[in-house]
């Protein structure tokens, strides 16, 4: 995943799911080949009219600032799926540094 704003990279996603696992009305979750997640407590149409194997270009849009030592939790990356040009723009976890 893209370590500095403005940057993009390109992976594949590996797992396609919901938010909780086993719960249909979740939310949407998505995981990349390279270790990079995105979640949402909403579902995200892009996301579920994607395919594990499909290419996209994540791009890293915002780091949480005054986040504590270690906590590098709530990075927001836009994703474009190469495949279906759908997009999608969700944090890397449920929670921003600092929260629960």
């Amino acid at each position: 995943m893209p370590t500095t704003v403005g940057a993009c990279t390109d992976t594949t996603i590996a797992e396609i799911g919901t938010r909780l696992e086993g719960m249909p009305d979740s939310g949407s979750a998505v995981r990349f080949a390279d270790g990079g997640t995105q979640v949402s407590y909403e579902t995200i149409r892009a996301i579920e009219h994607s395919r594990v194997g499909d290419k996209v270009r994540v791009c890293l849009v915002r780091v949480p600032k005054h986040c504590p030592p270690g906590d590098d939790r709530g990075r927001v990356y836009r994703t474009t799926n190469l495949r279906t040009h759908e997009r999608w723009t969700l944090p890397d976890s449920e929670h921003a540094c600092g929260g629960a």
